[in-house]
């Protein structure tokens, strides 16, 4: 008689095995689950902009006052370009300003004999000098005081020429004070919305997945009030969304 060795054969040993492989299958298949659930969950995000915005006051003007001469002779045209200087120098100075606010441009001569030769209608004069006094400031209310007396200028013989470059402007400098607070403001503005997309959807916002700082920008508020200013920044954040 043959003993028996222990060792399970044949078909039983076959449905043992088989039974072992199920329910190991079935395990993987619900720790796989599991884990893709996790993964998809992590991955719900939601991408917003946050917006802030100030209105400030220009902390510094320039105002070029450009001018204008003719004549005959290089030294007439240079004479006379260097008095009316003068004088736009002298009004800015009974205006309040100092002298470190103030400069001068080198004069642009144009010889219309040799420079623009032919021309149909060429004017009387041969010579025609051009310069530029600047005013800069950080006194915004008496410049704009000065720009409105600045017909007394034309009244005392200087003529005035206007041009994109001869443009008052007024500009604000502050801006790096601004940032850190704008920009607090912009992302508590995101997650408002974040909070506003997750209640429509049933979650809660989570944490920041990534965060990216608009440019700022400034802009005049209208076009009648140039010394005004408009600053803005947007923001763009993205959150986790948790159930």
């Amino acid at each position: 008689m043959k003993r028996n060795s222990g060792v399970i054969g044949g078909p039983a040993a076959a449905a043992v095995l088989g039974l072992f492989l199920a329910a190991g299958m079935t395990l993987a298949a619900g720790l796989l689950g599991d884990a893709a659930e996790g993964l998809l969950a992590s991955r719900r995000v939601v991408t917003v902009n946050g917006f802030a915005e100030r209105e400030v006051a220009a902390d510094l003007a320039v105002w070029p006052i450009a001018h204008s001469v003719s004549g005959d002779t290089l030294a007439e045209v240079q004479e006379q370009i260097a008095d009316s200087g003068a004088l736009i120098r002298d009004f800015l100075d009974q205006q309040g300003f100092d002298a470190h606010e103030i400069s001068d441009s080198v004069p642009r001569i144009i010889d219309y004999q040799t420079q623009l030769p032919g021309l149909p209608n060429p004017p009387p004069k041969r010579y025609t000098a051009e310069s530029t006094v600047t005013l800069r400031t950080r006194n915004i209310d008496s410049m704009k005081a000065a720009m409105q007396a600045a017909s007394r200028l034309v009244g005392r013989g200087i003529a005035l020429t206007r041009s994109y470059e001869a443009t008052p402007r007024f500009m604000f400098t502050g801006l790096d004070a601004l940032k850190p607070q704008m920009i607090a403001e912009a992302t508590v503005d995101a997650r408002r919305a974040a909070q506003q997309f997750a209640q429509d959807s049933q979650s809660r916002v989570g944490a920041i997945r990534t965060a990216r700082q608009g440019y700022f920008s400034i802009s005049d508020l209208d076009a009648f009030s140039p010394e005004r200013k408009t600053v803005r920044v947007v923001t763009t954040v993205e959150y986790f969304l948790v159930d």
